[in-house]
C-alpha cells in the first residue's frame, strides 16, 4: 500500500512547477503568492492553536510533504510543522513573523536553498544575507532560541546545479560553526552513495521530491541530531 505522502507528493508536483519561473539572478519571486498558504495555517492555528515552547519546521517543499507526518516522526520532540512548497529564502524572511515569530518557539529548524539555487538562480551571497537576516530576526525577539540549517538535498532533477548547492552547504556549515546557536544539519551525504551520486530510489516520478524511503532516510538523520539538543528538559 501507498504512502499517504506518496499520493501528496505526486499530485502536488505540477502546482509546484507552476509557482514561479525561470529567473535572472537579480530577481526574486513575489512572496505574496503564498499568501492563501499562510492565511492557511492561520485559520488551523485559530481552530486548534499550536503548543507553546516548541520547534517550529519550516521551508519548502521537503517540509511541506513532511508537515502531516513530522509530528510522528520527532516524537517525543514537539514541532509544529510549516512548510510551504516552492519557497525560497526571500520568502521566509517575508512570513518569518507568521510562520515562526509568532509560535515564540524555542527552536527553528530551516531548510532553503533547494529551489534557490535548482530552479531560480539565486546568487549564494544573496543567499548568505538572508540567512544572516533571519538569524539576527529570530534572535532578536528571541534570544535563546536554537536555529537549525539543514543542507540542501541532492536530486536527479537538479544535479546540474548541485555544485552550487554543495557550495552553498558548505557555507550554512561555516557559519554555523561561528554561531553557538545555529547548527547545521547535514541531510545532503545520506543521500549520496558511494561514488557521491545521488541515490536513485528515494524520489517520487519527478526525481526532485522524497518517497517513502527518502523521508525515513530524512527523518532521521533530523531527529538525531534534534535529539541531541533538545530532548533534554524539552516536554514541560
Amino acid at each position: 500500500m501507498k504512502h499517504p505522502r506518496f499520493f501528496r507528493v505526486t499530485g502536488v508536483t505540477l502546482m509546484l512547477a507552476c509557482l514561479s519561473v525561470s529567473l535572472s539572478a537579480q530577481e526574486l519571486p513575489d512572496p505574496t503568492r503564498f499568501e492563501v498558504a499562510i492565511q492557511r495555517f492561520e485559520e488551523a492555528d485559530r481552530v486548534s492553536p499550536p503548543p507553546a515552547n516548541a520547534i517550529v519546521l519550516t521551508g519548502s517543499s521537503s517540509i511541506m510533504f513532511w508537515n502531516e507526518e513530522a509530528p510522528a516522526d520527532l516524537a517525543p520532540l514537539t514541532v509544529i510543522p510549516r512548510g510551504f512548497g516552492g519557497s525560497v529564502m526571500n520568502d521566509l524572511l517575508h512570513y518569518l513573523d507568521r510562520v515562526v515569530l509568532t509560535y515564540k518557539p524555542r527552536a527553528v529548524l530551516i531548510y532553503e536553498g533547494d529551489n534557490d539555487t535548482g530552479r531560480n538562480n539565486i546568487p549564494n551571497d544573496l543567499i548568505m544575507s538572508q540567512v544572516e537576516e533571519g538569524i539576527a530576526r529570530i534572535h532578536a525577539e528571541l534570544p535563546e532560541a536554537r536555529i537549525y540549517l539543514l543542507a540542501v538535498k541532492p536530486s536527479v532533477a537538479r544535479v546540474a546545479t548541485w555544485p552550487t548547492a554543495q557550495a552553498l552547504n558548505a557555507r550554512y556549515k561555516a557559519l554555523a560553526e561561528k554561531h553557538p546557536l545555529v547548527t547545521y544539519i547535514d541531510v545532503a551525504t545520506p543521500f549520496l552513495q558511494a561514488d557521491g551520486t545521488v541515490m536513485t530510489d528515494i524520489f517520487v516520478e519527478d526525481n526532485l521530491h522524497l518517497n517513502e524511503k527518502g523521508y525515513d532516510i530524512w527523518a532521521a538523520t533530523i531527529r538525531e541530531v534534534l535529539m541531541a539538543h533538545e530532548a533534554m528538559g524539552t516536554e514541560e
